[in-house]
């Protein structure tokens, strides 16, 4: 189990020389393989193969990720799976066939049926009406079973969502929401095309913490155009007054070969990696004083958060769904783009609604693509974790999952080690490897020594910067 301390200060002439060597193409490692390396070969009737193996843990509960992918309107920055509408109607024709899905993943999994974990991500989830989410949350109800103290999670947008929504979702049981901000500075905002007042923001928390939540949370978004230090400082400053449970804090993936969204962003609006790297290093700082721990590589909690104590307790996990308390958990992945993770694979659903609804309507699985993980995949893929979730690998814990000494196993990767050992990245040493302070602010980096598919340059540029 790894320590957690607070960020470690360095100056802006190192974090320019810093940035300039660590930053490069890679990957956050939401999973091990990355999306990547899935392919097309793997449908739905391998889907339904590694359902019935999940079927058989009787007793496990599950996490379920639903995609809801409706907004009003893209912004620029975006990098999610979003379909742009304002007719209602298309939501009710993903409805019933997001209900077609459920009925078809519970069918296989049968007699497992617990759920520990719930989460609704978008798109924007409140895009949908109130008497919608009441509609899907009994639907999902009817076929799988919430064990007790279920965390349900649901994102929020400020801008549309409304007092009706946050009663609803309460009384639905939701018990923890996330509060997407970006960032507050309204030149910032207008940069990215989200005009998204402080006062909308302000509201919407204040009414989640009316309602009783459990977990109030907020989203920020470092390495967007026109922001600053002092900005970035005024935005850190505001949400940690507003004392959410858990900050994340992301850097932009600015991929417009992706997503074309992105495209009328000007690269030369963006800060450069050191700019970058002194923004996170600012709101870092101003976390850490304000009383909030490190969490990964973008996440802050409160000490007696969950996560906190999944951290200190070693529990510690990443997935899809972003950091979690709740690691071990098979993931079903339900709606356009969402990904599962279950019995040694991980599967995405199609994308588009029309091959989407195709699928589903023909009685299949609507599967676009997916992987089945090799026995290296699943050891560099724990390793990965460690790294990522616990800034530490112990060896003797690497030793009791494969039998074999982490020594021999990365052998190959010894000398890339031992040469961020001595820049002061890593602890290097017979029992383990800690990542330091200094070597947080480059977390995907470390990890990124344990990916074998890493070694393919040409599938690594399909990756946002690193820094």
């Amino acid at each position: 189990m790894g320590t957690n301390t607070t960020t470690c200060e360095i100056s802006p002439d190192e974090l320019a020389s810093l940035a300039a060597f660590f930053d490069r193409p890679g990957p956050r490692y939401t999973s091990y393989p990355t999306a990547v390396q899935f392919s097309d070969s793997f449908k739905g009737r391998d889907y339904f193969d590694h359902l019935r193996r999940a079927a058989g843990r009787l007793g496990e509960p599950l996490a379920i990720y639903v995609h809801l992918p409706f907004c009003e309107r893209r912004c620029t920055y975006c990098a999610c799976e979003v379909i742009p509408t304002r007719k209602r109607h298309v939501v009710d024709e993903y409805l019933a066939h997001l209900q077609m899905e459920i009925r078809l993943v519970a069918g296989v999994l049968g007699e497992r049926n617990g759920v520990r974990v719930l989460h609704l991500g978008g798109g924007t989830p409140t895009f949908l009406r109130p008497a919608d989410l009441e509609k899907l949350f009994n639907v999902l109800r009817t076929r799988f079973r919430f064990v007790e103290d279920c965390e349900i999670s649901v994102e929020l947008d400020p801008r549309v969502t409304t007092a009706e929504h946050i009663q609803t979702l309460k009384a639905l049981g939701a018990n923890r929401v996330s509060l997407g901000v970006q960032d507050i500075d309204p030149a910032v905002q207008e940069a990215i095309g989200r005009f998204q007042s402080e006062e909308d923001t302000v509201r919407t928390y204040q009414a989640c913490r009316g309602a009783g939540f459990r977990g109030v949370n907020l989203d920020l978004i470092y390495g967007l155009p026109g922001q600053t230090r002092e900005s970035m400082a005024a935005t850190v400053d505001r949400v940690i007054g507003l004392k959410p449970d858990r900050i994340a804090i992301y850097g932009f993936a600015y991929v417009p070969w992706m997503r074309r969204n992105q495209k009328p962003i000007d690269p030369e609006s963006l800060p450069r990696a050191p700019d970058r790297l002194l923004l996170f290093s600012t709101a870092c700082r101003r976390f850490s004083q304000a009383g909030y721990l490190p969490i990964g590589m973008d996440h802050f909690a409160l000490p007696d958060d969950e996560l906190s104590l999944a951290f200190r307790e070693g529990r510690l996990g990443r997935n899809f769904m972003g950091y979690t308390p709740h690691a071990a958990l098979d993931q079903i992945g339900l709606g356009i783009s969402s990904i599962g993770s279950l019995a040694g694979a991980y599967v995405q659903n199609e994308k588009k609604l029309a091959s989407y609804y195709r699928l589903l309507q023909s009685g299949s699985l609507a599967v676009e693509r997916g992987i089945r993980l090799s026995h290296d995949d699943l050891i560099r893929r724990w390793v990965i974790q460690e790294v990522l979730c616990q800034f530490h690998v112990d060896f003797q814990a690497f030793e009791d999952q494969t039998g074999l000494p982490f020594e021999l196993y990365f052998r190959a990767e010894r000398p890339e080690l031992l040469a961020l050992a001595e820049g002061g990245f890593l602890e290097l040493g017979a029992d383990g490897l800690t990542v330091t302070s200094l070597g947080r602010y480059f977390l995907r980096n470390v990890a990124m020594i344990f990916d074998r598919y890493n070694r393919d340059r040409a599938a690594a540029q399909r990756f946002s910067r690193t820094v």
